[in-house]
C-alpha cells in the first residue's frame, strides 16, 4: 500500500470515536449561521483534546487517554440511501487528484527506474469518507450515540422550557418505536445543555442568570455557556483571522450538489461532519434523505471506452465550480481568537466532566453485570444457559441459521452487554480491556451460530489486539480472515468486508507484510463496485512495489487492473494515472502489443480529459512502434490518431506545424540531385547519358570522374589545380562527400529524393507533399547578406515549391518521393524538412473482413478519409570523424551539408546528342559519327572541351582535317577516309607524305586525353548548336567497353563561386574479333639500296582473320600498308604473287613482305609512305588515320613507360654508366610503325555492308617480334609463392651478345658458281669481296680472322674444306655508317659445295677495351658450287 499521512494507530483511533448528537434550537441555529457554519461545524475543528485525558477502569486503575477526538453531528432520522453513499465516494475520489508539481519517488527495481507517487490522498480521503458515512449496525455499537448536547440560545424568551423541549424530543426519537435511527449507546443517553450566547448582541447579565438557574437544574457537570460571535461581521477586515473550517467544509462541497430534486432530503452523513448539509442552510432542506434517490451518472451502463464520455467531466466542472464558490465564502467571520478558545474550552469541559465520566460508568455498569453472569455461570451452569438463552428471539430454523448471519439478538441479550462494553473500552483506548471482552463475546456469538455477530467481535478483536500497548500478543490476522469470509460470504455484506479489509491491510502493511496485504486487497474485488476494486488494486499495486524485493510487472499489471476499473468507475483521471504509471514498466521491453493496448487507453483517456497533447503522444507511440497489430486494429488506431490530431491542430490554427510520426523517413537514404530537365532525344539522336536520379551510386565510377575533372582543370590552370577547387557532384548521397555546401545555379532545378517507409499494414495517403525550405538572399558579388527568409511552399518568388498533390505508399512500401526545388535569387538556401497532410486511403474501411471502425464512435469520419497537416525534419547525420586521436577517442560527426546548397549566378548550361552513334564495332573498325552540341541556357559557353581516359577512341580531327577535302570517291563510298586515286604504276610502290605531332595535339608537354572541341569562334551563344564529326576506333580488345567523356565548359564572365561546368557521357561499346597481324623486322643481306646507301632492312607483316563468322564479316581485304616513323620509311612491297588485293576469309592468314629505308628528311616530322593493294590511297597523314595513329602511339608510350618506369634509384645509376652501352643498344632498335588499313564486307539484312578499319604495330627491336595487341596470357590457376628481396643498387646492364653482333653488319659478295679445270690446274682461286657495314653511330674497331676452320663433321660433310689464301687476319677501323670493300681469295682442291662464311669478325668499340669484343655472325651460310670443266 502506498504511505498514508497518518500512522496505522492514529488511522484506526480517528476511525472509531465517541459519537455525540447535537439538537439545536432554531434560535441557537441562527447565531451559528452568522458565521456561515452549522453547530456541529463550529465545533469541528476543536474536537480534537489537546491534552491527556485520565479515567479510571472497572478495577479502579488510573487509565489514561492520548490524543482523544470526538465526533458533534446533527441528529438526523433516516439512514443515507446506498446510492447517495457510492456518489458521495465517487466525488471524494473524483475531486482528490495528485497535487500539482508533486515531487514523485524514484524507485529502483533491476533495469526499472519508476517515478511513482509515494502518496495516494484520494484513497485516504475515500477510506475516511467511506468509514465516517458507514450506517449504524445492530451488531455492534462503535457508531452508536454516547451522548446528546442540547443547545438553546440565550436570546430565547424561555430557555429553560426550551431546554425541556429538546429533551423531550431527544426521549421521542430514542425510544420511541416511530424512528429507527439514529442508533443510541445505551437508553440513559448523557443529556448536555448548552447555552450559545451571543457577545454582539445579547445581554450577558440574563445569560449569566440563565445559566446559574441551569446549573442548579442540570449541576454544574451537566451543562455549559458558550459566548460566541464577538465580532461584529460588517467591522473592518484588517484584522485577518484564521479559518480553520476550511480543510474540513472542503469536503462538504460534495454535497452541495447532490440535494435531490424531488424529495425533501439532502444527501448527509449519520457520524461526522464532514459530509454533511447543516439544518437551517437552505429552506427547502430537512433533515431527512429521500429514498427515491436518483442513479449516480458515473455509474455507467453504456460500454466504457467511448471517446465522448463526457459526463464525469461535466460532473467534475459543476463540482469544481462549487468548490470554488464555497472555498471563496468566509467562515466564522464574527469570531475572534478568543471566540476560537472558548470553543476549544467548551469541548474539553464537556469531554472532561460530562463524557468521560458518563463512559466510565456506563464501563463499571456493564462490567459488573459481565461478573455476575460469570459467576451464575460458574454454579449453576444449565440453569444460567437456559435463563440467558429465554431471551433470545430466534427467527430463523437452525439450518438456516448456520448458512446465514444468524439469529438476531435483543438490546437487553447478555451477549451484546459484553459487546457493548467492549465498544465502550475501544472508543476511550482500553484496548486490553476491549480485546478480553472481544474476546467472550465472540467465543459466545460462535457457539450461538450467530455469524454476523461473531464476524464483528472478531474483527474489533483482531485490531484491539494489535492496539494493546508493548504488543503482549501478534496481530491475529486469522481472525480477520475469517470475518471477512463470514461477511463477504455468509452475510452478503461487503460494506464491512471492505472495513475489515482496510484495517486489516494497514495493519499488514505497518508490519511489513506487503504480500498478505495485496492478497487481501485483491481479494475483495468483485464486479458490484467498480471504484472499490480500483482503489483496492491501485493498494495492491503498492504493496508489490514497496516490498523488500520490488516485484516491477506485478505492479505494472495491477496497476492496469486499477486502471480499468477506474475507467469503469468513470474516474479518467486517475484511470490515466494508472495507466500513466504501469507504462513505465512496458515501456521498451518487447511487450508491443501490452504498449500498444496502454498507449491507446492513454490516448482515449486523455482525449476525454481535454489534454490533447498527451493523446496525441500516446498515438503516436503506437504508430511508431514495429507494430504486431492487425492490419485491422492499426487501421483504427491511426484513424483514432488523425481524428484526435484534428482536434489539436483546430485548437491553435495559426500555430507551428506539428511533428508528424508516420510515414517514417530515412534521412540518410535523402538524395539531393542538381540537374535540369534534359530535353528527350529525336529519332537518330542520342542524348549524353550524364547523371540521374536512377542511377546507383559507384565509388570507383565517382572517383573516375573526380580524376578526369582534376585532370582537365590541370590543363586548363596550366599544371596546377587550384585550392578553392570543388569536384562537380551533381547527385549527393549517403556515400558522396558532403563536407562542403554544394554548388546549384539559379533557375535550375533542386531535386530532393526522400525515402519514406509505411511501418502500417495499412496504405498511407500523403497529399500536397511539398519540401520546407530557409533561405538568405545573397549577392555573391556585393559583400552584404539579405534577411533570412523561413519559408515553406508559400512564397515562390524567392524559391519556387513544386507539390506532389497525392502519394500513396502501401502497407509496408518503402517509396521515394522526388520533390523539386526552383531557386530565382541567389543566396543561400536550406532544406528543413518536408511538409504533408497524412490521411487514410478511401475505400480502405474493412481489412481481411474486418471493419476497423470497430470501437469507434460512428460518423466521426468522413466517407473520404480523415488527413492532418504537420512536418517532418530531415536531420542527417554526418560522418564520424576518424582522423586526429581526439575524433578516435571519442565519438564526433562531421557535418553534412547535401541540404544546404549555395545558389550561385547564372551559368550556361550544355546539352550533347550523339548521331548515327554505333553500339557495336569490329576492333580497329573506324566509323564517323556527328556530335551535336546544345547551349540551352541564357548566357553563352566557351573553353569547350572534352576529357577521356581512352583517347584513342575517337577524334574531332586535327588541324590538318579542313586542308584535305574529301575526294569525290570517298564521299561516295560513305568512306571515313580521305582517299585519292591512284596511278596504276605505283601498285606496291611507296607514296610519301609528312605531318608534325603538333597538328594532332600531341605537341611538347600536352596531354592526349584533354582534346579541344573545335567550335567555331570558340563560343555557343545561348539557344544556339553546332553539329561537329566525330570518328571513332574500335578498341583492340574485344568485349563491351565503357568510354567516359567528360565535357568542359565555362561561362564568358568569370564567376567567384563557380568557374566551370561539366557534363558527362558513358559510352557502351561492344567489339568483337577482326584481324590480328604480327610484325618483325630484320636487317637486309643487301649491303646498298638503289640510291647507294647502307641502310635497309626487311618488314614481315603477318596478318590473321581472327573473326568468327557470328558477326557477318564474309572477308577482310588489306587495301593499304602504310608507315610512320621519323627515322624509317617502307620503300616497297616485296610480294611473289602479282594479285593486287590480298583477302582473307575466316581464319585465313596473310604473310606480307616490305622493305624500310632510312628517311632523308629531320626528325621533327613524321615521315608516311603508304603501299596501296587497291586503286585509292587513303592519306594516312591526315584525318583521321593519323589521328588514331598518334593516339595510339601515345597510349603504347604510356603502357611502356608506366610498366618500365624506373626507380629513382636506378635511373641515377643508369646516369653514372657509360653512355657506350647506349650506343650499342640503339644499334639494335627501330623506330617503324606499321599501319595496316582494312575493309570489310558485312552482310546484314541481306545487304552488304563495307566497313573501314586499321591496324597500329609499334616495331622497335630489330628481329623482335611485335603484335597489334597483346594476346592474354591465361594465369596458372595456382603458383607458388615467391620471397625477394629487391636490389637497392642494381649493376648496370651489359650489352647482351645479340646487341653487340649488330654493331657491324657483313656481307661476301661472289658468284653463285665457278667452273675451274682441276686437269690443267689443280687449285682453283676464286675473288670473294667481303663488306662491312658500320651499323654504329660512333667509330668501331674490327678483326677479321680467317684462320677459322669448320671443326664440326656435319659442316665437313655437306661443304667441304677451302683455304683463304694471302693475310689471315685484318685490323681496320670503320666510322660511323662506313661501308669498307675488303678483297679475298678463296683456294679450293676439287669440285663441290662450299660454305664461304667461315671469316671470324670482331669488333668493339674504339676507345674502349676488348670488354665488349664478341664475333659478329652472318644472318645465313654463304653457298658457293665449284665445277670441274
Amino acid at each position: 500500500m502506498a504511505q498514508c499521512v497518518q500512522s496505522v494507530q492514529e488511522f484506526i483511533q480517528d476511525s472509531f470515536v465517541p459519537l455525540v448528537a447535537a439538537l439545536c434550537s432554531e434560535e441557537a441555529e441562527k447565531l451559528t449561521r452568522k458565521n456561515n457554519l452549522s453547530f456541529a461545524e463550529l465545533v469541528k475543528p476543536f474536537c480534537r483534546l489537546t491534552s491527556e485525558v485520565h479515567m479510571r477502569d472497572p478495577n479502579n486503575q488510573l487509565h489514561i487517554i492520548k490524543n482523544l477526538k470526538i465526533a458533534v453531528n446533527n441528529i438526523i432520522t433516516h439512514p443515507p440511501q446506498p446510492a447517495a453513499i457510492r456518489k458521495l465516494l465517487s466525488d471524494v475520489v473524483f475531486l482528490t487528484q495528485p497535487a500539482e508539481g508533486l515531487v514523485a519517488n524514484v524507485i529502483t527495481a533491476g533495469d526499472y527506474d519508476l517515478n511513482i507517487s509515494a502518496t495516494t490522498p484520494w484513497f485516504e480521503s475515500y477510506r475516511e469518507c467511506f468509514l465516517q458515512s458507514m450506517p449504524a449496525s445492530d451488531h455492534e455499537f462503535l457508531n452508536h450515540y454516547v451522548a446528546c448536547m442540547l443547545v438553546v440560545s440565550s436570546s430565547e424568551p424561555e430557555p429553560v422550557e426550551q431546554f425541556l423541549k429538546l429533551s423531550q424530543e431527544q426521549h421521542r426519537i430514542q425510544h420511541s418505536n416511530e424512528y429507527l435511527y439514529p442508533k443510541w449507546f445505551i437508553p440513559n443517553t448523557l443529556k448536555y445543555y448548552v447555552l450559545l450566547h451571543d457577545v454582539s448582541t445579547g445581554e450577558e447579565q440574563r445569560a449569566d442568570s440563565i445559566y446559574e438557574e441551569m446549573k442548579q437544574r442540570y449541576g454544574t457537570q451537566g451543562c455549559y455557556l458558550l459566548k460566541i460571535n464577538s465580532r461584529v461581521s460588517n467591522r473592518g477586515t484588517d484584522e485577518q483571522i484564521p479559518d480553520p473550517w476550511s480543510q474540513y467544509l472542503q469536503k462538504n462541497t460534495i454535497q452541495n450538489q447532490d440535494s435531490c430534486e424531488d424529495g425533501p432530503y439532502t444527501v448527509i452523513s449519520n457520524k461526522s461532519t464532514d459530509h454533511l448539509i447543516p439544518d437551517g442552510l437552505d429552506s427547502e432542506i430537512k433533515d431527512g434523505l429521500s429514498n427515491n434517490f436518483k442513479t449516480h451518472p458515473l455509474q455507467l451502463d453504456l460500454p466504457s471506452g467511448s471517446l465522448d464520455s463526457i459526463d464525469c467531466t461535466k460532473a467534475a466542472a459543476s463540482l469544481q465550480d462549487s468548490k470554488k464558490s464555497n472555498s471563496g465564502t468566509p467562515h466564522g467571520a464574527c469570531l475572534t481568537l478568543t471566540d476560537h478558545d472558548r470553543i476549544r474550552q467548551f469541548i474539553q469541559e464537556f469531554t472532561f466532566r460530562g463524557l468521560l465520566p458518563h463512559i466510565e460508568k456506563t464501563i463499571r455498569q456493564l462490567n459488573d453485570q459481565l461478573i455476575s453472569r460469570k459467576g451464575l455461570s460458574r454454579s449453576l451452569f444449565s440453569a444460567t444457559k437456559k435463563w440467558f438463552s429465554g431471551s433470545k428471539v430466534p427467527e430463523k430454523s437452525i439450518n438456516e441459521l448456520k448458512n446465514t448471519s444468524g439469529l438476531l439478538y435483543p438490546p437487553e441479550a447478555p451477549e451484546l452487554q459484553i459487546r457493548k462494553m467492549a465498544d465502550l473500552c475501544f472508543l476511550v483506548q482500553h484496548y486490553e480491556l476491549a480485546y478480553s471482552c472481544y474476546h467472550t463475546a465472540k467465543k459466545d456469538f460462535l457457539n450461538d451460530q450467530a455469524m454476523f455477530y461473531a464476524a464483528g467481535a472478531l474483527e474489533m478483536a483482531a485490531v484491539s489486539a494489535f492496539l494493546q500497548p508493548g504488543a503482549p500478543r501478534p496481530y491475529p490476522a486469522h481472525y480477520m480472515e475469517t470475518a471477512i469470509q463470514t461477511y463477504r460470504d455468509i452475510c452478503k455484506n461487503m460494506v464491512l468486508a471492505e472495513r475489515c479489509v482496510l484495517l486489516s491491510a494497514e495493519i499488514l502493511k505497518s508490519q511489513s507484510k506487503y504480500s498478505e496485504a495485496a492478497a487481501l486487497l485483491i481479494r475483495l474485488t468483485s464486479e458490484d463496485s467498480d471504484l472499490r476494486s480500483a482503489l483496492l488494486l491501485e493498494q495492491a499495486a503498492h504493496c508489490f512495489i514497496n516490498m523488500k524485493s520490488p516485484m516491477v510487472r506485478k505492479f505494472a499489471f495491477h496497476m492496469i487492473l486499477a486502471g480499468h476499473r477506474f475507467s469503469k468507475a468513470g474516474q479518467k483521471r486517475h484511470a490515466l494515472r494508472c495507466y500513466c504509471q504501469a507504462m513505465q514498466v512496458y515501456k521498451g521491453k518487447g511487450w508491443s502489443l501490452a504498449e500498444d493496448h496502454i498507449n491507446f487507453t492513454i490516448g482515449r483517456q486523455s482525449f476525454t480529459l481535454c489534454q490533447l497533447d498527451n493523446a496525441v503522444s500516446a498515438f503516436r507511440h503506437i504508430l511508431i512502434n514495429d507494430s504486431k497489430q492487425s492490419p485491422a486494429q492499426q487501421g483504427a488506431f491511426l484513424r483514432e490518431y488523425l481524428y484526435v490530431y484534428k482536434n489539436v491542430t483546430q485548437l491553435s490554427p495559426d500555430g507551428p506545424l506539428p511533428q508528424l510520426p508516420l510515414p517514417y523517413i530515412n534521412s540518410s537514404a535523402t538524395r539531393v540531385f542538381f540537374g535540369h530537365d534534359r530535353r528527350p532525344a529525336e529519332g537518330e539522336k542520342q542524348a549524353a547519358t550524364h547523371v540521374s536520379l536512377d542511377q546507383e551510386y559507384d565509388s570507383e565510377s565517382s572517383q573516375q570522374w573526380k580524376e578526369l575533372e582534376e585532370q582537365i582543370v590541370s590543363v586548363v590552370n596550366k599544371g596546377t589545380i587550384p585550392s578553392n577547387f570543388q569536384p562537380t557532384q551533381f547527385c549527393l548521397n549517403r556515400y558522396s562527400d558532403n563536407s562542403r555546401f554544394p554548388l546549384a545555379v539559379i533557375e535550375e532545378p533542386i531535386i530532393v529524393e526522400v525515402s519514406f517507409r509505411n511501418p502500417l499494414k495499412v496504405p498511407l495517403l500523403l497529399t500536397d507533399l511539398s519540401l520546407l525550405w530557409k533561405f538568405q538572399p545573397k549577392d555573391f558579388n556585393a559583400k552584404h547578406g539579405g534577411e533570412t527568409k523561413e519559408l515553406g511552399a508559400c512564397n515562390d518568388d524567392t524559391i519556387g515549391t513544386e507539390a506532389i498533390a497525392e502519394f500513396l505508399i502501401n502497407s509496408e512500401e518503402t517509396k521515394v518521393a522526388r520533390l523539386k526545388l526552383f531557386p530565382h535569387q541567389t543566396g543561400e538556401l536550406h532544406i528543413l524538412g518536408v511538409v504533408y497532410n497524412l490521411g487514410t486511403v478511401q475505400g480502405a474501411v474493412t481489412l481481411d473482413g474486418i471493419d476497423p471502425s470497430v470501437g469507434l464512435q460512428t460518423g466521426k469520419f468522413v466517407a473520404n478519409g480523415l488527413s492532418v497537416r504537420g512536418r517532418q525534419d530531415l536531420e542527417i547525420q554526418g560522418p564520424r570523424l576518424n582522423n586526429t586521436k581526439e575524433e578516435k577517442t571519442s565519438i564526433k560527426y562531421g557535418p553534412d551539408r547535401r541540404l544546404d546548397p549555395i545558389i550561385t549566378e547564372e551559368m550556361p548550361l550544355l546539352e550533347v546528342f550523339f548521331i548515327n552513334f554505333p553500339t557495336g564495332l569490329l576492333c580497329g573498325e573506324i566509323r564517323k559519327a556527328y556530335v551535336e552540341f546544345v547551349n540551352v541556357s541564357k548566357c553563352p559557353l566557351t573553353a569547350l572541351k572534352v576529357v577521356s581516359k581512352h583517347p584513342e577512341f575517337f577524334t574531332f580531327g586535327g588541324n590538318t582535317a579542313v586542308l584535305t577535302p574529301l575526294s569525290p570517291s570517298a564521299s561516295e563510298n560513305c568512306s571515313a577516309y580521305k582517299t585519292v586515286v591512284t596511278d596504276p604504276t605505283s601498285v606496291r610502290t611507296a607514296l610519301l607524305s609528312s605531318a608534325s605531332s603538333l597538328d594532332f595535339g600531341l605537341g611538347t608537354g600536352a596531354q592526349p586525353e584533354v582534346i579541344n572541341v573545335p567550335l567555331p569562334d570558340a563560343v555557343l551563344l545561348p539557344g544556339a548548336s553546332v553539329q561537329l564529326p566525330m570518328w571513332l576506333r574500335g578498341p583492340d580488345e574485344e568485349g563491351v567497353h565503357e568510354i567516359n567523356f567528360l565535357f568542359y565548359y565555362e561561362s564568358i564572365k568569370r564567376h567567384s563561386k563557380m568557374c566551370h561546368r561539366v557534363l558527362r557521357h558513358t559510352a557502351v561499346i561492344c567489339t568483337s574479333r577482326s584481324l590480328h597481324i604480327r610484325a618483325t623486322v630484320c636487317r637486309s643481306n643487301a649491303l646498298v639500296d638503289e640510291e647507294g646507301r647502307g641502310d635497309n632492312m626487311l618488314v614481315f607483316v603477318d596478318v590473321e582473320n581472327i573473326n568468327t563468322s557470328e558477326t557477318g564479316v564474309k572477308e577482310f581485304h588489306i587495301v593499304q600498308v602504310s608507315s610512320n616513323s621519323r627515322h624509317w620509311k617502307l620503300q616497297k612491297s616485296v610480294k611473289v604473287s602479282e594479285d593486287k588485293d590480298t583477302k582473307l576469309a575466316s581464319r585465313e592468314r596473310a604473310k606480307l613482305c616490305f622493305k624500310a629505308v632510312r628517311c632523308k628528311n629531320s626528325e621533327e616530322n613524321y615521315t608516311f609512305a603508304d603501299i596501296v593493294f587497291g586503286n585509292e590511297q587513303i592519306i594516312s597523314s591526315a584525318s583521321p588515320c593519323a589521328d588514331f595513329f598518334f593516339q595510339s602511339l601515345f597510349s603504347e608510350f604510356k603502357r611502356t613507360h608506366v610498366q618500365s618506369h624506373p626507380h629513382v634509384s636506378q635511373r641515377a645509376a643508369k646516369q653514372s654508366f657509360d653512355e657506350t652501352v647506349r650506343l650499342i643498344q640503339r644499334c639494335n632498335e627501330v623506330d617503324l610503325n606499321i599501319v595496316v588499313l582494312w575493309k570489310a564486307y558485312v552482310v546484314e539484312d541481306n545487304k552488304q555492308l563495307i566497313l573501314e578499319g586499321q591496324h597500329h604495330v609499334a616495331l622497335n627491336t630489330v628481329g623482335k617480334e611485335a603484335l597489334s595487341f597483346p594476346q592474354k596470357q591465361e594465369l596458372p590457376e595456382m603458383v607458388l609463392l615467391k620471397f625477394f628481396r629487391p636490389e637497392s643498387t642494381p649493376v648496370p646492364a651489359r650489352p647482351t651478345p645479340e646487341q653487340l653482333s649488330n654493331l657491324i653488319k657483313t656481307s661476301l659478295h661472289y658468284p653463285e658458281s665457278f667452273s675451274h679445270s682441276f686437269h690443267q690446274k689443280s687449285l682453283c682461286l676464286v675473288p670473294v669481296t667481303l663488306l662491312l657495314s658500320n651499323c654504329s653511330q660512333a667509330v668501331v674497331d674490327v678483326m677479321i680472322d680467317l684462320r677459322h676452320k669448320t671443326t664440326s663433321p656435319e659442316a665437313l660433310e655437306f661443304h667441304g674444306s677451302f683455304t683463304w689464301l694471302g693475310q689471315t687476319q685484318y685490323r681496320l677501323q670503320l666510322k660511323s655508317q662506313e661501308v669498307y670493300s675488303l678483297q679475298l681469295k678463296a683456294c679450293f682442291v676439287h669440285t663441290g659445295v662450299y660454305n664461304l662464311g667461315t671469316p671470324r669478325v670482331f669488333a668493339k668499340l674504339a676507345d674502349q677495351a676488348t670488354l665488349f669484343e664478341t664475333s659478329q655472325q652472318n644472318s645465313m651460310p654463304a653457298l658457293i658450287i665449284i665445277n670441274n670443266i
